[in-house]
């Protein structure tokens, strides 16, 4: 068969050198990338394959001829075999990715009760956003539980049909599979999440009752832990810590952690922050909280402003990506999610010398926040406005953590005894 590359991957290579380029990549990965990518058009196309109908089987079959064709030439096998596998798949999967839209793709189903769990949880994540009206990240948690039960369940039942047939012992034995070596509050947030999942059985017909009151989970008392959080002292040492490092790292962290002390933000809604949510006339900031799916106008304040300034001006990378938080090497695009912010703060916090008990992550800094405005005497309604909670009695688990107000209206026992005798 011809070696002829055909112009469509001839364009598709083009295509995905620009696009290497527009990510900020060096000349070298570009070239490297675009061999590799080029190498494995030429791989497919003797093999008769449309660049759509790509599976990864089908890239693991060319890593391991690429692994013979390399062992033949050198006589050994590569040094780092990880890295050899990085250094041509990351090639691949960008050219897929921007071919097909989408890399890895939907796994296909291998048999009928797959079929039927994937049909069954792609109607349930519509359920959820049609229906329920749920924050799209909430949904991924739920639908990706559903998932989850779907194959434990289906392992076991004997045909495709089978959830008709689902019994309480059914949902005790997978609540005992999963819950194993979970902490009382995640085992509570597993019972929630599958309560929600059979209540959309019952609603589509899927079982004849509904089972979702019979899913025992803990009790959970309310207000029984204690936030972790970080005392203004902490949270100076580690502003001070950002503030020294003028590099572009050191000038984007800045400006997150000034977001995190004065707004007490989640780190989802920093991931999400836009450039078109700063408006730099009415000094304003637009967040979009990912828990509630609620916008909240908030006043920019000159030191966030300043850092988010000198942030922009001197250290976000040239890039189309319309996230005002990018990362710090190519691709330069937004960050996944808010977990991604977890590592650069704790470098910043281990920097600063900074131990905490709890959480240690950007939550910490959210609950020093609300601390802060309860002991200025904020109300609990403006705080909860403030930190885009739906109710304002969420605030009031952060009141344990005021302590010395606690102790100012507390009664000596000496003083309760006396009037009780009086």
């Amino acid at each position: 068969m011809s070696d002829h590359v055909c112009p469509q991957h001839i364009a598709l290579v083009a295509q995905l050198k620009q696009l290497l380029i527009d990510a900020g990549y060096c000349v070298n990965t570009i070239n490297r990338q675009s061999a590799v990518a080029r190498k494995f058009l030429r791989y497919v196309k003797q093999r008769g394959l449309a660049i759509a109908a790509v599976q990864p089987a089908h890239v693991a079959m060319y890593l391991h001829c690429e692994l013979r064709r390399f062992e033949r030439r050198h006589g050994r096998a590569p040094r780092s075999l990880e890295h050899w596998r990085a250094s041509h798949t990351a090639g691949i999967h960008q050219l897929l990715r921007m071919a097909t839209g989408k890399w890895p793709p939907a796994p296909q189903a291998s048999s009928a009760s797959e079929a039927f769990s994937q049909k069954l949880c792609t109607e349930y994540e519509r359920w959820l956003d049609d229906v329920r009206g749920l924050a799209s990240d909430y949904i991924d948690e739920l639908v990706a539980e559903a998932r989850r039960f779907m194959h434990w369940y289906l392992e076991r039942a004997v045909s495709v049909d089978e959830l008709g047939r689902l019994t309480i012992a059914d949902i005790d034995a997978y609540m005992q599979a999963r819950s194993g070596s979970l902490r009382r509050i995640s085992r509570k947030s597993l019972a929630q999440r599958l309560r929600c999942f059979i209540r959309f059985a019952h609603a589509s017909g899927r079982i004849s009752r509904d089972f979702a009151a019979c899913v025992v989970a803990p009790t959970l008392y309310a207000y029984e832990s204690i936030p972790s959080t970080l005392s203004q002292q902490q949270i100076n040492a580690v502003l001070r810590i950002c503030r020294a490092d003028r590099s572009p790292k050191g000038l984007r962290d800045h400006a997150i952690v000034l977001l995190l002390a004065e707004y007490g933000l989640r780190a989802g809604e920093i991931a999400r922050l836009r450039l078109d949510d700063i408006d730099w006339r009415g000094d304003r900031l637009h967040v979009r909280h990912s828990k509630t799916d609620s916008e909240s106008v908030l006043p920019l304040l000159p030191a966030v402003g300043a850092a988010l300034l000198a942030y922009l001006r001197r250290g976000r990378p040239a890039t189309s990506a319309r996230e005002v938080f990018i990362r710090a090497h190519a691709p330069y695009r937004g960050f996944a999610s808010g977990s991604s912010l977890y590592t650069p703060l704790r470098r910043r916090l281990d920097a600063a010398g900074v131990q905490t008990n709890g959480k240690h992550g950007p939550h910490a800094f959210r609950h020093a926040r609300a601390i802060s405005l309860l002991r200025s005497g904020v109300s609990p309604k403006v705080i909860g406005d403030v930190l885009g909670h739906r109710s304002s009695s969420s605030v009031t688990p952060y009141l344990k953590l005021a302590v010395d107000e606690l102790r100012d209206i507390s009664l000596e026992i000496s003083e309760l005894l006396t009037e009780e005798a009086q």
